[in-house]
């Protein structure tokens, strides 16, 4: 449970502190020194604009088979590894 006589809990717009002001007449954050009163304004979009935005497509995950799969593995056992072999 928060303490009563905490104040205000914030969270810092610049660095993301969270914080309680102390019940300070000009509060600040603790890590930075950034003032929330001086955060800027995020203005939401109209619903003109949510109408207009379209939603972005989702890309179908790649379907590997699994004949493919055996390909590839079958491929990558059969490459010799010539590190090992060149110790002459």
């Amino acid at each position: 449970m928060p303490a009563k006589d905490l104040g205000t809990k914030h969270t810092c717009w610049k660095c993301g502190t969270k914080y309680y002001d102390l019940k300070k007449p000009s509060p600040a954050c603790p890590k930075c020194g950034a003032d929330p009163r001086q955060a800027p304004v995020v203005k939401a979009p109209s619903a003109a604009e949510r109408k207009r935005a379209k939603p972005v497509p989702a890309e179908a995950p790649e379907v590997v088979e699994e004949a493919e799969l055996d390909e590839e593995l079958d491929e990558a056992d059969e490459e010799p590894a010539d590190d090992a072999d060149d110790e002459s």
